[in-house]
Parts: C-alpha cells; structure tokens; sequence
C-alpha cells in the first residue's frame, strides 16, 4: 500500500465522520481519560487492514497505542482477538467506527476471494479483481484481495491497454484497435481484447493480441475458446462469475478468471471493538 495515498484515505474518512468533533464523547468524559480495548472476530473470515486502523488512531492521537495480534491473512474464528488499543478515550471512540468500517469492509473482501480461491485451488488459475471499486477505496481494496490469495488486475487505464466491446465498436474492429495500440504503446505493455463470440477469437489471435478475455461465456464455450487459442495468448474468462459456476469455469482451462464481485457487492466481516476502564 502507498502510505501516502491510505493517509489521505483516512483523513477524509475521519472528516467526514467528525465534521466539528463527537459531540457525545466531548460531553461525557474528560480531557485526560483512557481506556483499553480489543478489536474482536465475530464471525469466521480473513483479516485485511490492520495497517489501515494503526493509521487510523494516529491520525487522531500520538498517545494512542494500537498493536495487532495477528496479522493481514489471518483466518479467524469468532472470538479471535486481532487488536488491541490504549489510550484517551476521546479519540478511541472518534475513531472507532471509521477503524471498524474499514477492517469490516476490507476483512470481507479478503474473506470472499479466499473462499473463491479455495474453491478453485486445484487448477493452475489466478484469480484477480477488476476495476469495479468503490471510488476512492481501490487501493485499499485491491489490497484485501491479495490479503486473500487473489491478484490484482490493472490498477488504472494507464496500466495496460484493454480493448472492450465499445472500443471496437467505435473503432470499427478488433484489428484495427490493436493496430492503433501497438503503434502509440510502449514495447512493454502487453494488449488485452474482450471477446464475445468465436469470431472475434480468431480475429484478435490474428491481430496477434496477448490476451485474450472471453467475456460472459458459458463453460463449454470457453472450453472450446482454450482450444482454438491453443496457448498462443493469455485466456481470462470473465462476466457473472460466482460460487456457483467457478469451478466449471476454472475447469474449461482458462488462465485467468477475473471477478467484480470481489470488490463491488461483499458482505463485511463482523468485528468490534470492546473499550474497557
């Protein structure tokens, strides 16, 4: 993770959050009050974003100490203790939902490609995510997805070149799309087409792509897709993968088989923190 980027993540989270201070907190208790806590498992799951709540009570206090039990990756059972935290009370409590909402959020996508990726453990495939991030989190969430034995597909458009169907629509062809890159691209920067049909398959093979993405296939056709590529380019599957059709798809032999799901629609992960005197 860039530090930079997660401080500035977090300092908007907490003014958001804030806004003119926790008018509760600054009711109840004194200036100089501590407490102690620990940050608690609910539920089974893996843990992701540990680094990102440290970050979270310094931003708030330099007398707040946070240290984590375990760390990111950990498969945790209800009633895992992953943190621990002591300090003035004021601050713990402003940051305790803006922590929580981070390592629930973050906890619940590692959890979920983990449990992809063990579904598809015995084939030679990567799982990776996509861009369907929620807007200023991705790299917070690209982490998670690693965190959970996933990997992670281009950060940005700046990171590789992928030609989708309104890409060659506007273009006129998948070949002349990838002509158009190849001319104003990088010699290092690999080119990617989203394919739909069997025709398309053999246009981007000839236009030499590097890789090629059956988009919304079914198993057999992507089965028949592998063979026709025959190794001569990278195969990603990707379009409404779940639980359900994951381990046909990993089947069929492709290399890839990217998901939006593991960022865009995961449940978070129960975990709270209990503040004792």
């Amino acid at each position: 993770m860039n530090h930079l980027n997660i401080r500035k993540i977090i300092k908007e989270a907490l003014n958001e959050d804030l806004f003119a201070g926790d008018i509760t907190s600054e009711s109840i208790f004194d200036k100089d009050f501590e407490v102690s806590g620990t940050f608690i498992a609910k539920d089974h799951g893996i843990i992701a974003g540990l680094p990102v709540i440290i970050e979270v009570f310094k931003e708030l206090s330099s007398g707040i100490v946070c240290s984590p039990l375990v760390s990111d990756g950990t498969l945790a059972i209800p009633g895992t203790k992953i943190a621990t935290i002591i300090g003035p009370v004021k601050p713990i409590l402003a940051g305790e939902r803006v922590a929580l909402n981070f390592i629930q959020h973050l906890s619940g996508i590692a959890t979920y490609t983990y449990e992809i990726v063990q579904l598809v453990k015995d084939y030679p495939v990567k799982i990776v995510d996509t861009r369907k991030t929620t807007p200023g989190l991705r790299a917070l969430q690209k982490y998670a997805v690693r965190q959970g034995g996933g990997f992670n597909h281009r950060f940005n458009l700046s990171d590789a070149v992928l030609i989708k169907d309104n890409h060659i629509a506007a273009c006129g062809s998948i070949t002349e799309a990838i002509n158009r890159c190849r001319k104003y691209i990088p010699h290092t920067m690999r080119i990617e087409v989203e394919v739909e049909t069997e025709e398309q398959v053999k246009e981007a093979l000839a236009a030499k792509a590097d890789i090629i993405m059956l988009d919304n296939m079914d198993p057999a056709q992507m089965k028949k897709m592998v063979e026709l590529i025959d190794h001569q380019a990278i195969v990603e599957a990707s379009g409404n993968v779940n639980k359900n059709n994951i381990v046909a798809i990993a089947a069929s032999g492709v290399d890839i088989i990217s998901i939006g799901a593991l960022t865009h629609s995961v449940k978070a992960l129960d975990i709270s923190l209990d503040v004792l005197i």
